[in-house]
């Protein structure tokens, strides 16, 4: 097994996830079987109970892990599936050794940070990295592992410790470090200044690990001189100082890295015989592909945490992985939910119409999930209009909720029908409390994970977007679902669920007889899109938003 550390210094954000996700993707290119550790120093057990403000969406796996955002990089970068162990946090790793220490597994020692909570770390790590995550069962060769926050951070110390005597368990060349860092310009003068760079490798060298490699972000090229001037005062060969400048989209990130022999070095550094050569022409086309195309599909995204984009990252993403499929540039407009709603019209006028225009004006509509009451009535009210002009329209999780609440009060004539998370007490709930849920603990209560959802209708358009006909799996987020008591009168109007969960009690699809394209959820398609393979039902949006569609069906139709 080879470790990859990748540590972040000057300033967060710098994209270390994508960097560390690259890296996994040459490795993959060249045959090796990759897997990712995140660490994340802070105190939360997992990231389930955040705001999205405070650190962007909560990514959710296979097993009903709600990871960090990153985890998401890693598994539409590499093609993985990860687990929740490996997203490690202070607070899993503080909670399992002082549970161990409970039980009275230390023997009466005094419990310290080092070694018991180092060696915990490290334990993880061992364990984890050797976890298989490719779908062949067979143990992965290169773990990268993202240490979350920048070095020097009180909070990341513990995990640096650990990282540095996990050094010492393997052989020098089974173990290199990455160091992400920021190289910025300064003023009229226009000098690219190292010193920054310099300061940070000098806090993670004091702490003992000696980075191999720096990975310098940039917004234009690094010069010549920069990096002989890096590699000098950082202890680094010129060969090992990689130039990340800002790129078009993220998907050239693998291509940079391997036009400067990245991939190389870091074989070399590990003594890696990979199994065959470089192997990321597919990549190549797309992300040429992408910069290239021409025709524009406008997706309108009604949100509620539309000031930080990073909270509909997947969401995103898997529009991104639709529209490049489709052969359609993408424009995403944001649409704050609660400025569709009507007090709105009192508060500022021009907010009101400007969110109206900008859904008149797109060629599709997504209402994603959330929680809490802020902005459902603007969802709902988007809603309609999206049903009665016949505009494409895709609801996830609270955006099915939604969509069934307004057809609710619309058509079946349920005045005041809601769910029962917003108006507790309303005459018509048509969205209740899930049985299993907990409405005192919050962290990992809701039904999470990957779930399988039986489809109704071999011909309904969800199983010939998915090209199955009897089931699919994916994840879910949820505490509150469809009314099952009501169906019957939804499906007496046209409004069809076609994809129900094993006991057939549980609502997962929605289609809207008559429409071009009125399909909603209850799951989170978006946690599986992938790049070369996008998610069924987003490319069902696309596809409808750019008149594709009939086109599309007629020929799975004709090939079936």
């Amino acid at each position: 097994m080879k470790y990859i550390y990748v540590t972040g210094g000057v300033v967060s954000g710098l994209g270390k996830g994508v960097t560390a996700s690259s890296m996994g993707v040459l490795l993959k290119s060249l045959g090796l079987r990759i897997t990712s550790i995140k660490v994340d120093p802070y105190l939360n057990v997992d990231a389930g109970t955040m705001s999205p403000y405070e650190h962007g969406e909560v990514f959710v796996l296979d097993d009903g892990g709600e990871v960090d955002l990153d985890l998401g990089n890693y598994e539409r970068f590499i093609g993985i599936t990860l687990t929740k162990d490996h997203n490690i946090t202070t607070g899993k790793i503080f909670q399992a050794v002082i549970e161990k220490e409970r039980e009275g597994a230390f023997l009466g020692k005094t419990v310290q940070v080092v070694p018991h909570l180092t060696d915990a770390i490290q334990d993880w790590i061992e364990r984890v990295a050797h976890i298989p995550v490719d779908g062949s069962g067979q143990t992965p060769d290169v773990c990268i592992i993202e240490l979350g926050g920048t070095v020097g951070d009180i909070e990341s110390g513990p995990f640096l410790e650990a990282l540095r005597q996990f050094q010492f368990r393997h052989k020098a060349h089974d173990v290199c470090s990455v160091h992400v860092s920021l190289v910025p310009v300064l003023g009229v003068v226009g000098e690219q200044k190292t010193k920054p760079t310099q300061h940070s490798v000098q806090v993670l060298r004091s702490v003992g690990i000696s980075p191999n490699f720096l990975a310098c972000r940039s917004k234009e090229p690094l010069e010549e001189s920069t990096k002989e001037k890096l590699a000098l005062f950082c202890h680094v060969p010129p060969t090992h100082v990689m130039n990340l400048s800002d790129v078009s989209n993220i998907w050239h990130v693998p291509l940079v890295m391997r036009d400067q022999g990245v991939h190389k070095a870091i074989c070399e550094q590990l003594q890696i015989t990979p199994p065959h050569a470089l192997d990321i022409e597919r990549w190549e086309e797309r992300a040429l592909r992408w910069d290239s195309l021409q025709d524009t599909v406008t997706i309108a995204v009604i949100g509620k945490y539309t000031g930080l984009t990073d909270s509909y990252l997947s969401v995103m993403k898997s529009l991104q992985h639709a529209a490049i499929a489709a052969n359609r540039k993408l424009k995403i407009t944001w649409v704050e939910a609660s400025d569709l709603e009507e007090p709105m019209k009192e508060t500022s006028l021009q907010k009101y119409q400007t969110a109206w225009k900008a859904v008149e004006d797109c060629d599709g509509i997504l209402v994603p999930g959330g929680f809490g009451g802020r902005g459902t009535e603007g969802k709902a009210a988007c809603c309609k209009y999206a049903r009665e002009t016949k505009k494409p329209f895709f609801g996830i999780c609270l955006g099915m909720q939604v969509a069934c609440i307004e057809f609710a009060r619309n058509v079946l004539g349920m005045e005041g029908a809601n769910s029962t998370e917003i108006d507790p007490a309303t005459p018509h709930p048509v969205v209740v409390f899930m049985p299993e849920g907990s409405t005192t603990h919050m962290g990992g209560t809701m039904r999470l994970g990957s779930r399988r959802t039986f489809l109704q209708e071999a011909q309904c358009l969800s199983a010939l977007l998915y090209q199955k006909m009897e089931y699919i799996d994916e994840r879910h987020r949820h505490r509150y679902e469809v009314n099952p008591e009501m169906i019957h009168l939804f499906e007496e109007k046209g409004f069809k669920f076609v994809g129900k969960d094993e006991t057939g009690r549980r609502m997962e699809i929605i289609e809207l007889k008559g429409h071009p394209f009125y399909v909603a959820c209850q799951f989170h398609p978006e946690y599986k899109s992938r790049p070369g393979k996008p998610s069924a039902l987003f490319l069902g949006l696309i596809l409808a938003a750019s008149k594709q569609l009939h086109h599309y069906m007629s020929g799975y139709e004709s090939e079936a």
